[in-house]
């Protein structure tokens, strides 16, 4: 495959351009530990806004769902539903009462620091859990993110695969490493604005290219009359309904859920500027993704016209590379390598927020809190930086195999966030009643039923429980049924601990 020098350069204009914000945020907030891992909560509501959804929708955004819907037609769109629905409940309802309760519960500058100070766990049984769970499946995802970075350069420029995988976290693991939480959320911005431009100009183009949507629709049926279409039929491409079963739809739906326990995400939330900001945060970021996942489904829509008009079926080996495809086929090689950029941006994005929020765990929640409760800020910062490097390192020993699957662990590490943290979550900033044994009860139940679903070996109707019903449902529903049930339970030996709570309320009740 022939190296594009535009492209080349477009690329390295990126690269260069990341670095520069890197080096900028550690200008600005890398004095202390808040700054490096929270940027001192003095994020503008936009960065915050378009941060938490480029680190949400990673390389899925570009390459998944674009295929999904090349494959299998607009019922693979549900999915995309459900997550902005699930996004909008957690700008709605998660959003300004961490923000708000974060703070007074001790200045919490991570998620196990939160649920600690919340509950005055002075046994560290919730920091530690919590933390355990972040960094190992945080580990784990950062790694799936490295290979899908790896996979673009091998597919794009025909460099070798292991090289992909050392460009894609060398860059990341840089900006990262130097500028902290402020220059993850400013990168994350101009990533977000890279893949907004990308998601509009592709499908746009595209449709001009062939014509319209009658003549893309006219062309995507006449590939079921030839029969060179995979889905079976034309009534199954376009319908919203076909084939999908109530339980189907239901963990398509579900997928929403997971966002209450992100915490790549959430940690958003708490470095916003005020609580006031949120709203103006909220109208911004879903705004943003409203239109970025209208413009990957068109994407797969319309690439699928496309290559049916112009008989490009042998130059795409992977329905998920319809957006390369598009872009290398579409634009000069300086606009494509623009193009390929946002692809770039999607899976840095994340792989940057799940970076921090892991070394940050590491610093905080291990180091400090077992080994060194003595150490300086300076120290601190220092470790932050060594915990980022130790993490990725990690990640792209596990990415070192092209043929490992770890790509299929991001649904199950999702699920597995979502039901051992959004429970917790929701019930610590609406529940004064919620007490320590309860979120702990809670988070590890949430926990253990997602992998049980995963790995039981029990089938219904031949099929494995989590085809037939996604697993982050009965680990949502279970977790919330042990952190209510035991909290009960609790308030009959000892008065629940619910520290800041009335405070909160009045301030949330003034704030709105």
């Amino acid at each position: 495959m022939t190296i594009n020098p535009f492209e080349i350069i477009s690329l390295s204009a990126y690269f260069l351009l990341m670095m520069a914000i890197g080096f900028y945020a550690y200008r600005k907030s890398t004095s202390d530990v808040s700054e490096y891992m929270l940027g001192g909560r003095k994020l503008h509501p936009a960065v915050g806004a378009l941060s938490a959804g480029a680190s949400d929708m990673s390389g899925w955004m570009l390459m998944g769902l674009p295929g999904a819907i090349f494959l299998g037609g607009f019922s693979a769109a549900w999915i995309a539903v459900g997550l902005t629905i699930g996004a909008y409940l957690n700008y709605r309802f998660v959003a300004p009462r961490l923000r708000l309760y974060t703070e007074m519960a001790d200045d919490s500058i991570t998620i196990p620091d939160y649920f600690e100070n919340r509950f005055k766990d002075t046994s560290h049984a919730l920091r530690l859990m919590s933390a355990l769970v972040i960094i190992i499946f945080f580990t784990l995802y950062t790694s799936a993110g490295i290979v899908a970075g790896g996979k673009l350069f091998e597919a794009s420029f025909g460099l070798n695969y292991q090289l992909g995988l050392f460009i894609t976290a060398g860059v990341v693991l840089a900006y990262t490493v130097i500028g902290g939480f402020l220059a993850v959320s400013l990168t994350d911005f101009v990533q977000g604005c890279i893949m907004f431009i990308a998601l509009i100009l592709v499908p746009v183009v595209a449709l001009m290219a062939m014509g319209g949507f009658d003549a893309a629709k006219t062309s995507v049926l006449t590939g079921f009359t030839s029969g060179e279409n995979i889905t079976a039929t034309a009534q199954e491409y376009f319908s919203w309904t076909q084939g999908i079963t109530v339980m189907g739809f239901i963990s398509l739906m579900a997928w929403g859920l997971g966002y209450f326990g992100q915490p790549h995400i959430i940690v958003r939330f708490m470095a916003i500027r005020t609580v006031k900001d949120v709203a103006l945060a909220r109208w911004i970021g879903m705004s943003w993704m409203v239109v970025t996942v209208i413009g990957a489904v068109l994407v797969g829509y319309i690439g699928l016209a496309y290559v049916q008009a112009n008989g490009l079926q042998d130059q795409l080996s992977d329905p998920e590379t319809i957006f390369i495809l598009l872009s290398q086929t579409l634009f000069h090689p300086l606009i494509s390598g623009f193009l390929l950029a946002a692809i770039l941006a999607a899976i840095m994005s994340t792989i940057s927020s799940q970076l921090l929020v892991s070394s940050s765990s590491l610093t905080e929640d291990l180091y400090k809190t077992f080994l060194r409760r003595e150490a300086s800020q300076s120290e601190l910062v220092l470790i932050g930086r060594l915990a980022t490097v130790l993490v990725s390192l990690v990640a792209i020993f596990l990415a070192f195999d092209r043929s490992s699957n770890i790509l299929s662990l991001v649904s199950n590490a999702w699920a597995g966030f979502g039901a051992a943290f959004g429970p917790v979550i929701l019930l610590s900033l609406y529940w004064k009643g919620l007490t320590r044994d309860g979120a702990l009860a809670g988070m590890v139940t949430g926990a253990v039923t997602v992998l049980l679903w995963l790995y039981l070996p029990i089938t219904i109707g031949g099929a494995s429980l989590s085809s037939v019903l996604y697993e982050i449902v009965p680990g949502f529903i279970m977790a919330t049924l042990a952190a209510v049930g035991v909290s009960l339970w609790g308030r009959s030996v000892k008065k629940p601990v619910a520290k800041g709570f009335a405070e909160m309320e009045v301030a949330i009740a003034e704030q709105e």
